[in-house]
């Protein structure tokens, strides 16, 4: 079959790749119809590996070597392992991302984002950027009636739904999203759609865009203004309730600390690999919240993401900057987006 292969830093070959073998026991089969690349596909590409097991195994998948990247997928389901009931060939399927063990504390206590023994498809093994993969079934969830288009924003959505959790309209409250990329913009949207105002902050003039048909009431180009000072001067003064931060740039993490209001709270989306130092005196004497929200838990935001878009499919249209074939991922979807060309998600078109 054909696929997208990682191979190391600014290496990534489609070609051809191994045919998934048959679906082992509580695994489906899929024909992808649909894909995405994300930020995190985007930096092993461009600064990598950070993630990909190239030079030793993954502790938990076991994975060495290149590998097939693409974790935010829609396939039909061509066959089904022993003991999968739940889905037939035929059906159009969404998997979450992640796959955890089910066993361990975390999991047991419902937190299956930050398993023990947690791997990614697409990072840790073989993902969905290729005619045919194998996932488990019990992270996979029915397209329903949703058209492809739709549904792959499913995964990239839920996501962003977990990173608003817990965030809910009230008056005065101001919430600010830095990075208006796949996740943020969709961020904005899963707030807009929850009757949440925001305030879209980003350096790209076509991600502002996308923040505002996504739904931001108020954009500010931090390539050409004080963004902090901005947003301090829209909200009196006193500065953000709420700042998610989804760029993972230090710039929008200083941004984000310097906006945020006392008794405020910063939640980190975005990666930040370089050095971030934080002013933790402030972070104290103001009582501000710094928390973290990685990718999602299956069983809580996929559905809720299927059912988001079921009841407004125009967020993915929304969130959407190009369709390409599986041919064109490298030059019209890695390395655009990395240039920061891409104003929302690239999807592949099988």
């Amino acid at each position: 079959m054909k696929a997208a292969v990682f191979h190391g830093r600014r290496d990534v070959r489609v070609q051809e790749w191994p045919d998934p073998p048959a679906p082992g026991p509580g695994e489906i089969q899929l024909a992808m119809v649909r894909a995405s690349i994300c930020g995190t596909d985007v930096e092993e590409y461009a600064s990598g590996p950070h993630l990909i097991p190239l030079a030793k195994p993954h502790f938990a998948s076991g994975h060495q070597g290149p590998l097939v990247i693409g974790h935010e997928m829609v396939g039909e389901v061509v066959a089904t392992g022993p003991g999968v009931d739940a889905f037939a060939p035929g059906d159009l399927v969404v998997p979450g991302s992640g796959v955890s063990c089910g066993e361990c504390r975390y999991c047991v206590r419902g937190r299956t984002n930050v398993c023990a023994r947690y791997y990614t498809l697409g990072l840790h093994v073989d993902g969905g950027l290729a005619e045919r993969v194998n996932v488990p079934a019990r992270i996979s969830r029915s397209a329903g009636g949703l058209d492809a288009d739709v549904a792959i924003m499913a995964q990239p959505l839920a996501v962003a739904l977990r990173a608003v959790r817990g965030i809910t309209p009230e008056p005065g409250r101001t919430v600010v999203v830095i990075g208006l990329g796949g996740i943020g913009s969709l961020a904005v949207a899963a707030c807009a759609a929850r009757g949440v105002e925001t305030v879209g902050v980003d350096v790209s003039a076509a991600r502002l865009e996308t923040g505002r048909r996504a739904g931001a009431g108020l954009l500010i180009d931090a390539s050409r203004e004080d963004a902090s000072a901005a947003i301090r001067a829209a909200t009196g003064g006193h500065g953000a309730d709420v700042v998610i931060e989804a760029s993972g740039a230090v710039a929008g993490l200083a941004t984000a600390m310097n906006a945020v209001c006392r008794g405020g709270l910063v939640r980190l989306v975005g990666l930040h690999r370089d050095p971030s130092p934080l002013d933790l005196t402030r972070l104290v004497l103001e009582e501000i919240t710094l928390d973290t929200s990685k990718v999602h838990i299956c069983d809580q935001d996929l559905p809720e993401a299927l059912a988001l878009l079921t009841a407004h499919p125009e967020i993915a249209t929304t969130a959407l900057d190009d369709v390409i074939t599986l041919d064109r991922l490298v030059p019209d979807g890695l390395e655009r987006a990395g240039r920061g060309d891409a104003a929302g998600k690239v999807v592949v078109r099988f």
